[in-house]
Protein backbone atom coordinates (compact mmCIF):
# COMPACT_ATOMS: atom_id res chain seq x y z
CA UNK A 1 0.00 0.00 0.00
CA UNK A 2 0.95 3.27 -0.42
CA UNK A 3 0.65 6.62 1.31
CA UNK A 4 -0.13 8.75 -1.88
CA UNK A 5 -3.62 6.80 -2.66
CA UNK A 6 -6.20 7.40 0.23
CA UNK A 7 -9.49 5.01 0.66
CA UNK A 8 -12.41 6.12 2.35
CA UNK A 9 -15.43 4.14 2.51
CA UNK A 10 -18.51 6.38 3.18
CA UNK A 11 -22.16 5.01 3.20
CA UNK A 12 -21.69 2.79 0.77
CA UNK A 13 -19.26 4.33 -1.60
CA UNK A 14 -15.41 3.55 -1.70
CA UNK A 15 -13.39 7.11 -2.40
CA UNK A 16 -10.19 6.16 -3.98
CA UNK A 17 -8.24 9.48 -4.05
CA UNK A 18 -4.80 10.13 -5.80
CA UNK A 19 -2.75 11.97 -3.75
CA UNK A 20 0.43 13.18 -5.19
CA UNK A 21 0.04 16.87 -5.56
CA UNK A 22 3.38 17.84 -5.95
CA UNK A 23 3.63 15.86 -9.10
CA UNK A 24 0.12 15.97 -10.45
CA UNK A 25 -0.91 12.65 -9.27
CA UNK A 26 1.50 11.21 -12.01
CA UNK A 27 0.65 7.32 -11.05
CA UNK A 28 3.45 4.82 -9.90
CA UNK A 29 3.75 1.36 -10.07
CA UNK A 30 2.48 1.23 -6.30
CA UNK A 31 -0.47 3.79 -6.53
CA UNK A 32 -1.44 1.44 -9.43
CA UNK A 33 -1.51 -1.75 -6.67
CA UNK A 34 -3.09 0.24 -4.40
CA UNK A 35 -6.01 1.13 -6.20
CA UNK A 36 -5.85 -2.65 -7.86
CA UNK A 37 -6.25 -3.95 -4.05
CA UNK A 38 -9.49 -1.09 -3.33
CA UNK A 39 -11.24 -2.12 -6.13
CA UNK A 40 -10.66 -6.26 -5.99
CA UNK A 41 -11.46 -5.68 -2.14
CA UNK A 42 -14.43 -3.35 -2.89
CA UNK A 43 -15.86 -6.00 -5.09
CA UNK A 44 -16.29 -8.70 -2.23
CA UNK A 45 -17.47 -6.02 0.03
CA UNK A 46 -21.03 -6.27 0.18
CA UNK A 47 -20.61 -3.38 2.12
CA UNK A 48 -19.66 -1.43 -0.84
CA UNK A 49 -21.79 -0.12 -3.40
CA UNK A 50 -19.66 2.08 -5.61
CA UNK A 51 -16.88 3.35 -6.42
CA UNK A 52 -15.40 7.29 -6.74
CA UNK A 53 -11.90 8.12 -8.28
CA UNK A 54 -10.37 11.06 -7.66
CA UNK A 55 -7.65 13.39 -7.37
CA UNK A 56 -6.01 15.84 -4.80
CA UNK A 57 -7.73 19.13 -5.89
CA UNK A 58 -6.07 20.65 -9.11
CA UNK A 59 -5.31 17.35 -10.59
CA UNK A 60 -6.52 14.01 -11.45
CA UNK A 61 -3.95 12.81 -13.01
CA UNK A 62 -0.90 13.91 -15.09
CA UNK A 63 -0.54 10.23 -16.61
CA UNK A 64 2.29 7.38 -16.46
CA UNK A 65 4.99 8.80 -13.72
CA UNK A 66 7.92 8.77 -16.51
CA UNK A 67 10.82 7.04 -14.86
CA UNK A 68 8.64 3.95 -12.97
CA UNK A 69 7.02 3.48 -16.87
CA UNK A 70 10.26 4.05 -18.96
CA UNK A 71 11.73 1.35 -16.04
CA UNK A 72 8.82 -1.17 -16.56
CA UNK A 73 6.51 -0.69 -19.64
CA UNK A 74 3.44 -2.69 -19.54
CA UNK A 75 5.37 -6.36 -19.44
CA UNK A 76 3.63 -6.92 -23.27
CA UNK A 77 0.09 -7.51 -23.59
CA UNK A 78 -0.70 -9.45 -20.51
CA UNK A 79 -1.64 -8.49 -16.57
CA UNK A 80 1.09 -10.86 -15.41
CA UNK A 81 3.64 -8.32 -13.81
CA UNK A 82 2.00 -5.24 -15.30
CA UNK A 83 0.52 -2.89 -12.75
CA UNK A 84 -0.80 -0.85 -15.24
CA UNK A 85 -2.48 -3.09 -17.27
CA UNK A 86 -4.16 -5.17 -14.43
CA UNK A 87 -5.72 -1.78 -12.98
CA UNK A 88 -7.04 -1.52 -16.57
CA UNK A 89 -8.49 -5.26 -16.35
CA UNK A 90 -9.66 -4.31 -12.93
CA UNK A 91 -11.87 -1.23 -14.07
CA UNK A 92 -13.28 -2.97 -17.11
CA UNK A 93 -14.54 -5.87 -14.72
CA UNK A 94 -15.17 -3.95 -12.15
CA UNK A 95 -19.18 -4.94 -11.50
CA UNK A 96 -20.23 -2.16 -8.98
CA UNK A 97 -20.38 1.40 -10.63
CA UNK A 98 -17.68 3.29 -11.26
CA UNK A 99 -17.59 7.12 -10.94
CA UNK A 100 -14.52 9.86 -11.63
CA UNK A 101 -14.33 13.36 -10.34
CA UNK A 102 -12.21 15.20 -12.42
CA UNK A 103 -10.66 18.47 -11.83
CA UNK A 104 -7.59 19.69 -13.19
CA UNK A 105 -5.39 17.76 -15.70
CA UNK A 106 -5.98 14.30 -16.97
CA UNK A 107 -3.34 13.68 -18.84
CA UNK A 108 -2.67 9.75 -20.91
CA UNK A 109 -3.81 7.10 -18.51
CA UNK A 110 -5.82 10.19 -16.67
CA UNK A 111 -7.91 10.30 -19.47
CA UNK A 112 -8.03 7.21 -21.02
CA UNK A 113 -9.23 5.28 -17.15
CA UNK A 114 -12.17 7.71 -17.43
CA UNK A 115 -13.37 5.82 -20.60
CA UNK A 116 -14.19 2.67 -18.44
CA UNK A 117 -16.19 4.47 -15.64
CA UNK A 118 -19.76 4.71 -15.42
CA UNK A 119 -19.82 8.56 -15.17
CA UNK A 120 -17.46 11.20 -14.96
CA UNK A 121 -17.86 14.74 -13.93
CA UNK A 122 -15.29 17.47 -14.55
CA UNK A 123 -14.66 20.97 -13.38
CA UNK A 124 -15.08 24.12 -16.32
CA UNK A 125 -10.84 24.28 -15.91
CA UNK A 126 -9.99 20.25 -16.12
CA UNK A 127 -7.76 19.77 -19.23
CA UNK A 128 -7.50 16.26 -20.98
CA UNK A 129 -4.68 15.11 -23.16
CA UNK A 130 -4.27 11.81 -25.27
CA UNK A 131 -0.32 12.92 -26.09
CA UNK A 132 0.70 9.12 -26.96
CA UNK A 133 2.04 10.12 -30.81
CA UNK A 134 3.60 12.96 -29.47
CA UNK A 135 5.63 11.21 -27.35
CA UNK A 136 6.80 8.19 -30.03
CA UNK A 137 3.87 5.91 -27.96
CA UNK A 138 0.68 4.71 -29.16
CA UNK A 139 -2.87 4.93 -27.88
CA UNK A 140 -3.45 2.82 -24.47
CA UNK A 141 -6.94 0.97 -22.23
CA UNK A 142 -8.43 0.48 -25.82
CA UNK A 143 -8.97 3.96 -26.30
CA UNK A 144 -7.98 3.58 -29.71
CA UNK A 145 -11.01 1.26 -29.74
CA UNK A 146 -13.75 3.04 -27.51
CA UNK A 147 -13.23 6.65 -28.77
CA UNK A 148 -14.32 6.20 -32.10
CA UNK A 149 -17.41 4.62 -30.94
CA UNK A 150 -18.13 7.34 -29.13
CA UNK A 151 -17.19 10.47 -31.14
CA UNK A 152 -16.40 8.93 -34.92
CA UNK A 153 -13.29 7.91 -36.78
CA UNK A 154 -12.32 11.78 -37.57
CA UNK A 155 -12.83 13.28 -34.15
CA UNK A 156 -10.90 10.21 -32.78
CA UNK A 157 -7.84 10.94 -34.90
CA UNK A 158 -7.94 14.50 -34.34
CA UNK A 159 -7.66 13.65 -30.41
CA UNK A 160 -5.14 10.98 -30.52
CA UNK A 161 -3.10 11.79 -33.77
CA UNK A 162 -2.91 15.15 -33.32
CA UNK A 163 -2.58 15.00 -29.37
CA UNK A 164 -3.69 18.44 -28.39
CA UNK A 165 -5.34 18.96 -25.24
CA UNK A 166 -8.98 19.83 -24.52
CA UNK A 167 -11.41 21.27 -22.08
CA UNK A 168 -14.37 19.83 -19.91
CA UNK A 169 -16.82 21.98 -22.48
CA UNK A 170 -15.30 19.85 -25.05
CA UNK A 171 -15.03 16.29 -23.48
CA UNK A 172 -18.76 17.36 -22.27
CA UNK A 173 -19.73 17.63 -26.17
CA UNK A 174 -17.72 14.41 -27.16
CA UNK A 175 -19.80 12.46 -24.40
CA UNK A 176 -16.18 11.88 -22.56
CA UNK A 177 -17.96 13.34 -19.27
CA UNK A 178 -21.01 13.43 -17.95
CA UNK A 179 -21.61 17.16 -16.88
CA UNK A 180 -19.31 19.98 -15.97
CA UNK A 181 -19.07 20.91 -12.10
CA UNK A 182 -18.07 23.82 -10.45
CA UNK A 183 -15.10 22.78 -8.61
CA UNK A 184 -16.77 23.63 -4.77
CA UNK A 185 -19.53 21.19 -5.86
CA UNK A 186 -17.37 18.65 -7.60
CA UNK A 187 -17.25 15.83 -4.91
CA UNK A 188 -20.91 16.81 -3.04
CA UNK A 189 -22.40 16.12 -7.25
CA UNK A 190 -20.26 12.96 -7.35
CA UNK A 191 -21.29 11.91 -3.68
CA UNK A 192 -25.13 12.59 -4.48
CA UNK A 193 -24.93 10.27 -7.73
CA UNK A 194 -23.46 7.89 -5.49
CA UNK A 195 -26.09 7.79 -2.75
CA UNK A 196 -28.68 7.81 -5.80
CA UNK A 197 -27.29 4.17 -6.92
CA UNK A 198 -26.45 3.05 -3.76
CA UNK A 199 -30.44 3.19 -2.80
CA UNK A 200 -31.35 1.46 -6.06
CA UNK A 201 -32.20 -2.61 -6.31
CA UNK A 202 -28.22 -3.26 -6.40
CA UNK A 203 -28.85 -7.24 -8.50
CA UNK A 204 -30.86 -4.85 -10.95
CA UNK A 205 -27.95 -1.88 -11.17
CA UNK A 206 -25.02 -4.26 -11.44
CA UNK A 207 -27.23 -6.87 -14.18
CA UNK A 208 -28.12 -3.55 -16.48
CA UNK A 209 -24.16 -2.41 -16.30
CA UNK A 210 -23.39 -5.99 -17.00
CA UNK A 211 -25.46 -5.87 -20.17
CA UNK A 212 -24.18 -2.27 -20.78
CA UNK A 213 -20.37 -3.72 -21.12
CA UNK A 214 -21.48 -6.98 -22.63
CA UNK A 215 -18.11 -6.05 -25.22
CA UNK A 216 -15.56 -6.35 -22.19
CA UNK A 217 -13.65 -9.41 -23.52
CA UNK A 218 -13.52 -7.13 -27.05
CA UNK A 219 -12.52 -4.47 -25.00
CA UNK A 220 -9.94 -6.28 -23.07
CA UNK A 221 -8.21 -7.92 -26.61
CA UNK A 222 -7.71 -4.71 -27.53
CA UNK A 223 -6.04 -3.62 -24.61
CA UNK A 224 -4.00 -6.29 -24.90
CA UNK A 225 -3.19 -5.28 -28.57
CA UNK A 226 -2.26 -1.85 -27.63
CA UNK A 227 0.00 -2.86 -25.22
CA UNK A 228 2.48 -5.21 -27.37
CA UNK A 229 2.79 -2.23 -29.71
CA UNK A 230 3.01 0.25 -26.87
CA UNK A 231 6.13 -1.55 -25.68
CA UNK A 232 7.70 -1.84 -29.07
CA UNK A 233 7.20 2.02 -29.21
CA UNK A 234 9.32 1.99 -26.02
CA UNK A 235 11.97 0.70 -27.65
CA UNK A 236 12.00 2.98 -31.05
CA UNK A 237 14.22 5.86 -31.48
CA UNK A 238 11.13 8.06 -31.78
CA UNK A 239 10.62 7.45 -27.75
CA UNK A 240 14.09 8.29 -27.32
CA UNK A 241 14.14 11.41 -28.73
CA UNK A 242 10.86 12.25 -26.69
CA UNK A 243 12.82 11.25 -23.67
CA UNK A 244 15.72 13.50 -24.61
CA UNK A 245 13.79 16.45 -25.55
CA UNK A 246 11.60 16.59 -22.65
CA UNK A 247 14.67 16.12 -20.64
CA UNK A 248 16.71 18.90 -22.63
CA UNK A 249 13.30 21.35 -22.32
CA UNK A 250 13.38 21.41 -26.11
CA UNK A 251 10.57 20.43 -29.15
CA UNK A 252 11.34 17.14 -30.43
CA UNK A 253 13.09 16.66 -33.63
CA UNK A 254 11.30 13.52 -34.93
CA UNK A 255 13.13 13.83 -38.47
CA UNK A 256 16.41 12.75 -37.14
CA UNK A 257 14.40 9.05 -36.78
CA UNK A 258 13.34 8.66 -40.03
Amino acid sequence: MTDTIAVTDRDGTRLIRMDRPQKKNALTLDMYRAMIAAIRSGEQDDSVLNYILCGAPGAFSAGNDLNDFLAHGTAGGSTVGSPVLEFLDTILRATKPLIAAVDGVAVGIGTTMLMHCDFVYATPGSRFQLPFVNLGLVPEAASSLILPRRVGHQKAAEILLLGEPFDAAAALGYGMVNAVVEPDALMDHALGVARKLAAKPQGALRRSKALLKADVEVVAARIAQEAEVFNECLRSAELREAVAAFMEQRPPDFSRCR
